[in-house]
């Protein structure tokens, strides 16, 4: 699936079948649904997880919690617009 394909299941009712749990926390990110992006993000135990989570909460306002997700992504905080750095880490994790 190519980022613009996943941009356009942003459309339907649920998430595409067989996504793994990084890429549903972030289909509903992409339509702006925190709490269930957010509970499937810290759900998932390993760096993709942890830099999903940082971006959500980097969305959220809350920078503090966010660079604590994104030092345990191993990754400096984006410095990337909130809309750049979804489809940066959708296309990362399409991969």
């Amino acid at each position: 699936m190519t980022l613009d394909q996943f941009k356009d299941t942003l459309s339907g009712s649920a998430p595409p079948s067989g996504l793994r749990d990084v890429l549903r926390a972030l289909w509903h990110a992409g339509r702006d649904e925190w709490t269930p992006a957010h509970e499937i993000a810290q759900s998932v135990d390993d760096a993709e997880g942890a830099w999903v989570h940082a971006h959500l909460h980097r969305k959220e306002g809350d920078l503090g919690n966010a660079s604590y997700w994104y030092s345990r992504a191993g990754r400096p905080r984006s410095r990337l617009s909130l809309e750049d750095e979804w489809e940066e880490i959708v296309t990362a994790l399409l991969r």
